[in-house]
């Protein structure tokens, strides 16, 4: 079996305003860009961004070198589709629809497996062209790896106190499994019987319990959990229903005053943890309130999930960008550095953790799941 170190794969990875994309043989990035995404014309409306960003993703690769006919796979960032376990995926037509439709909301991430696919299906017509392909072959995969919603939750997590409202798995499930599966590898410790609580501080920002690799609750970032550069996290019930009932605010505007302009954006006008930073330094005492009062909710949260593993906890793991604030991540420690060994990992390689779930699929590590 090939042990893959010569697979290449195309990693396409979109974001709210860019789009990475990289080129791994096996496991070892041979080029990487973040593409900006062109928003004009796309009238607020998701997949109008399709076009442009895959004619950006094609650019690049002319601009590279990279030809269609030497990919042997095209993986993309999982959206927010059904609720499904954590793995990779290949992506399907069911799976295309239901990113297409938005299934559990609108994020960036929907585009993910429709231009993997179509670069894959590009892939396949030009291998077919030059003769170097089977046409009875399976084609080119293109593949997803655990998409925003994986969902691993235990029964009582499902629980929100009103029968009509089921609490969903939305979580940056990518990079929190990655963390736990590099961890375990770097200590040389079986994911079988591990347990951690990872927060993925970012400009949204997820909390998870995770035991044997699975992630067992989260907060939805954009419902619930600590306040973040953009989100509001959870709000008091009855003060946010008066609000949404007064008149004041169409429903669309309060999509984005709770998952686009709250938090630090709310309070202080900025979403750039940076330039909260440089205030603070220059004496804003609202500034230093504001942001400490998000690592106060955050080290909360985590005391919250700490509960979920029965308090028995390996390691605390703290992730993403705002990860890299010494200021932050002080205050957390300070908090809830008492309940487990504490490490802070700023980077964590969503593109080679994609690349990675790809390769275990064409290896036959571990066969890609039926979406």
């Amino acid at each position: 079996m090939n042990s893959g170190s010569d697979f290449k794969i195309l990693v396409i990875n979109p974001g709210s305003t860019s789009t990475g994309v990289a080129l791994f043989e096996g496991d070892s990035c041979r080029a990487s860009g973040s593409l900006p995404a062109s928003l004009e014309g796309s009238q607020g409306d998701l997949w109008d961004e399709f076009p442009p960003r895959l004619e950006s993703v094609r650019a690049w690769m002319k601009e590279e070198g990279i030809k269609p006919a030497s990919l042997d796979a095209v993986v993309g960032r999982g959206g927010l589709f059904r609720p499904v376990e954590g793995g990779t995926y290949r992506v399907t037509e069911a799976m295309l629809a239901d990113a297409l439709g938005n299934r559990q909301g609108v994020h960036a991430s929907n585009l993910g497996c429709a231009l993997a696919q179509a670069v894959a299906d590009e892939a396949h017509r030009t291998k077919r062209q030059l003769r170097e392909w089977d046409p009875e072959g399976p084609g080119v995969p293109a593949f997803v790896v655990d998409p925003v919603s994986t969902d691993e939750f235990g029964e009582l997590a499902r629980f929100s106190g009103i029968r009509e409202i089921q609490r969903t798995s939305l979580s940056h499930a990518l990079s929190i499994h990655a963390l736990v599966y590099e961890v375990c590898r770097v200590e040389g410790r079986p994911l079988k019987g591990s347990r951690f609580v990872v927060a993925h501080l970012g400009g949204g920002i997820s909390v998870c319990p995770v035991r044997d690799g699975r992630i067992l609750d989260a907060n939805n970032a954009n419902s619930g959990g600590p306040f973040s550069p953009t989100r509001a996290g959870g709000l008091p019930t009855q003060e946010l229903l008066k609000l949404a009932l007064s008149g004041r605010f169409s429903e669309a505007e309060l999509r984005v005053m709770t998952v686009k302009r709250g938090g630090l954006s709310s309070y202080l006008g900025t979403d750039d943890a940076r330039e909260v930073e440089s205030r603070i330094a220059r004496g804003d005492e609202e500034a230093l309130v504001v942001y400490e009062a998000m690592a106060y909710q955050i080290a909360k949260e985590i005391g919250a999930m700490v509960t979920v593993l029965s308090g028995r906890v390996d390691k605390i793991l703290l992730t993403g960008g705002l990860a890299a604030s010494s200021m932050l991540t002080r205050w957390i420690t300070d908090r809830v550095g008492s309940l487990a060994p504490m490490e802070i990992w700023p980077e964590v390689e969503e593109m080679k953790a994609l690349a990675q779930g790809a390769l275990r699929a064409l290896t036959g590590e571990q066969p890609p799941k039926e979406y």
